[in-house]
C-alpha cells in the first residue's frame, strides 16, 4: 500500500517502503527429531547399566497420569523388581525449617565416603491452588547434587496423602534396580505425610530443633512414637546446651511410650548439619538400628508387611479412581450435591444411593 505522503500534491515529502516482514518461524532452523520413546526391556537395561537420565525418564513415566505411560511404568517395575531390596530406606521428617535438607545433603556425603550409591527422593508440596511445585530441593543440597554417585528427584507432592508423592514407593524399587544401596526419603513436613513414608522405609528419623520456645511441641505421640531415632540439629555455638537439654527431655519422653514392635528403644543424639558436627554420632545410631532388627529378623517382617499395605493401598486408589471417572456418577454426584444443599436429602442417604449406582454399573459390566 502505497504512503499517501508520496502523492504528488506533498512536495519535499518521501516516505520509504518498510523492510518486509520476517516469518515468524526460523526457515533455518531444523525440526528437532522426535525422541523415539524406550521400550519396557530398554528402560530396564538403562536403569541396570546406571544411566541417570533413562531412571530420571523412568520416575516420570511413574509420575505421568496418562494411561499408556502406567502401563509401560507397571512393566518397567515388574522387571526391576527382582533386582530390588537391597539398599537402606531411610525416612527423614521434621518441622519445616528444621534443616531436613540441609542434613541430607551432609549424611549424604557421609555415606558417599564410603563407596556406597544414594538416591534421595524428596516430596516437594504440591499449591492446592495451581497444583503447581517449586521442586527446589536440589538447591539446598549444593555439594550432594554435583555428586556423581548420587542421585536426587524432587516430586510434586500432587494432593497425594499427607504431601507424600503417591509413586515414591514403586521409584524406590526403580532406584534399587539401578544399584543405590542408600535411599532417603525426605517428607514435606510433620503431618499425615510421615504415616505413608513410615510405610515405606526401614529406619525413620525425626529432626528436631532446640531453644524455640516451646520444647513439649515436638513430644507428641503420633510421631514420637513413629520415630526410630531423633537428631536434634543446629547443637552449635550458644546453642550446645539447648540442645543438649532438649535431647534429655526427649529421652526421657521415650522412656514413656510403649515398647516398638522390632524391641528397639529409639535413640536421641544431636548433631549440626551446616557446621558438620556430630554427623557420624547420627549415622552410627543408623547402623546399630539395622544390627539391631537384622539380627532378631525384624528387618524382613517389616519389608513383608510393608508390601501387603502398598497392595491395599493400590486396590484403594484404583477403586477411587474409577468411582469417580466413571461419568454416570459424577452426574449423578452433582445431582445428589445438590439435593443435599436444600436439605431435600441427607448426605448419608444421598451417598448411599450414588453407592449403590456405582454397584449397578458393576453389575452392568459382568
Amino acid at each position: 500500500m502505497e504512503h499517501p505522503e508520496n502523492h504528488p500534491d506533498y512536495k519535499g515529502l518521501q516516505v520509504n517502503s518498510g523492510v518486509k516482514s520476517q516469518p515468524s518461524v526460523n526457515p533455518y532452523r531444523r525440526p528437532r527429531a522426535r525422541r523415539a520413546r524406550l521400550t519396557a526391556d530398554e528402560f530396564v537395561s538403562g536403569i541396570r547399566n546406571g544411566d541417570t537420565a533413562v531412571l530420571g525418564q523412568a520416575v516420570t513415566l511413574i509420575e505421568s497420569t496418562v494411561p499408556e505411560h502406567q502401563q509401560l511404568a507397571q512393566e518397567v517395575i515388574e522387571k526391576c523388581l527382582p533386582y530390588s531390596g537391597h539398599s537402606r530406606r531411610i525416612g527423614i521428617t521434621g518441622v519445616p525449617g528444621a534443616g531436613k535438607s540441609t542434613s541430607i545433603d551432609v549424611f549424604g556425603l557421609h555415606v558417599l565416603r564410603d563407596g556406597g550409591k544414594l538416591a534421595v527422593l524428596a516430596i516437594d508440596p504440591s499449591s492446592e491452588r495451581t497444583q503447581g511445585s517449586i521442586l527446589g530441593d536440589k538447591t539446598r543440597m549444593e555439594k550432594l547434587s554435583q555428586h556423581p554417585s548420587a542421585f536426587i528427584r524432587p516430586s510434586p507432592s500432587a494432593g497425594s496423602l499427607g504431601g507424600v508423592a503417591r509413586k515414591t514407593r514403586e521409584t524406590i524399587v526403580l532406584c534399587e534396580a539401578a544399584g543405590y544401596d542408600t535411599i532417603f526419603v525426605e517428607t514435606v513436613g510433620v503431618g499425615q505425610s510421615e504415616t505413608a513414608v513410615h510405610s515405606m522405609v526401614d529406619f525413620f528419623l525425626l529432626i528436631q530443633l532446640a531453644g524455640t520456645g516451646d520444647e513439649l511441641q515436638g513430644i507428641k505421640r503420633g510421631i514420637m512414637e513413629m520415630a526410630d531415632g531423633i537428631a536434634i540439629n543446629k547443637a552449635d555455638g550458644d546453642n550446645v546446651d539447648r540442645a543438649n537439654l532438649a535431647a534429655a527431655q526427649f529421652r526421657n519422653a521415650l522412656h514413656l511410650f510403649p515398647p516398638t514392635p522390632s524391641g528397639w528403644r529409639p535413640e536421641v543424639v544431636t548433631y549440626s548439619g551446616y557446621y558438620d558436627l556430630n554427623v557420624d554420632k547420627v549415622w552410627g545410631m543408623i547402623d546399630r538400628y539395622f544390627d539391631f532388627v537384622k539380627a532378631n529378623g525384624y528387618f524382613e517382617k517389616k519389608r513383608n508387611e510393608q508390601a501387603k499395605y502398598w497392595m491395599l493401598e493400590t486396590i484403594n486408589e484404583q477403586l477411587r479412581n474409577d468411582f469417580y471417572m466413571r461419568p454416570e456418577i459424577r452426574a449423578l454426584l452433582e445431582q445428589k450435591e445438590l439435593r443435599v444443599l436444600n436439605n431435600e436429602q441427607s448426605s448419608f442417604t444421598a451417598a448411599h444411593d450414588v453407592l449403590n449406582r456405582y454397584y449397578e454399573l458393576l453389575k452392568d459390566v459382568r
